[in-house]
């Protein structure tokens, strides 16, 4: 799994080739192969084989695979079948405690050893997606995992809470807020958001991964392929942003050669903070170009 900034993570049912087939294509830059919702109960143990085959085939971007939760029957079979040297990363459902994600990644270790992978080669995204979990999320984020990001899933959540999940999406801002500050807390990737079920409102869509990226998710859950290109829109910085990105950087270095740690670029004030966010964003701007370059060539 790469290591920067990954926006669009794109869902597709495990048990349907031609659309997981399809999703491995796009231009997402991760492919989340689901065991667990899309699949009907009966068909869960024969779709693992589906997925092994799915995971060598080519692809743009990076392939994991959600699993069922891991109070299930079906969680330990679903690991075991998967992990391998095609596999980038675990998704897992449902997270409540740092107990269930320890006992997880020591599991994923003992398979990577068996099979010849490097110790950590796997990743694993925790999805936090109840009450429990949100209660638990900043000792989750803090347990000393593989985990480099956690993700937030609304679906669950305002089921278990019995609120309605609304287009606003009002109700979402107090969990959304809580997973950006226990990720930062535990120096973790910022989250990533979830996902926003009508997939015919592109409008709604933008609005909502907007909102999530202006409250400092990294990017946001897809459900539907037209949603990929819009989250990879939003969550990238636009052409004039970094442009003044580089502006601010060249001003600031320029002034503090002189002695000056405060200026003025174009009207607004600038520091060392908003040095160094500007500095950020180019840095990610880098990152993506290098990986894109890299998933081109695969």
């Amino acid at each position: 799994m790469t290591t920067h900034a990954a926006r669009s993570w794109l869902f597709a049912p495990a048990n349907h080739e031609r659309r997981a087939t399809k999703a491995l294509e796009l231009d997402a830059d991760a492919v989340i192969l689901d065991l667990e919702d899309a699949v009907a109960i009966a068909e869960k143990p024969v779709t693992r084989a589906v997925v092994r085959d799915l995971l060598a085939r080519p692809r743009t971007g990076a392939a994991l695979v959600r699993v069922n939760a891991w109070n299930t029957e079906f969680c330990h079979g679903d690991i075991d079948a998967v992990v391998g040297p095609d596999l980038d990363g675990i998704v897992l459902p449902k997270v409540e405690s740092a107990s269930c994600l320890i006992a997880i990644d020591w599991l994923i270790a003992n398979l990577e050893r068996q099979r010849g992978l490097a110790h950590g080669s796997v990743d694993l995204v925790p999805i936090i997606e109840t009450a429990r979990g949100l209660a638990g999320a900043r000792e989750i984020a803090a347990a000393g995992t593989r985990v480099r990001r956690l993700a937030f899933g609304a679906g669950d959540f305002t089921l278990d809470l019995g609120i309605t999940w609304s287009a606003h999406e009002n109700e979402l801002a107090h969990a959304r807020s809580e997973l950006v500050l226990a990720s930062r807390c535990a120096r973790l990737e910022p989250p990533v958001d979830t996902v926003f079920i009508d997939i015919r409102d592109h409008a709604g869509f933008r609005a909502s991964a907007t909102l999530a990226r202006d409250l400092g998710f990294q990017g946001k859950l897809c459900i539907h392929p037209d949603q990929v290109g819009i989250t990879n829109q939003v969550f990238s910085p636009s052409t004039a942003e970094v442009e003044r990105c580089q502006t601010i950087v060249d001003a600031f270095e320029q002034a503090e050669q002189a002695g000056l740690a405060s200026i003025q670029v174009d009207g607004y004030f600038v520091d060392y903070p908003i040095y160094e966010k500007a500095v950020r964003t180019l840095a990610s701007v880098r990152s993506s170009l290098s990986t894109d370059k890299r998933s081109a060539s695969r």
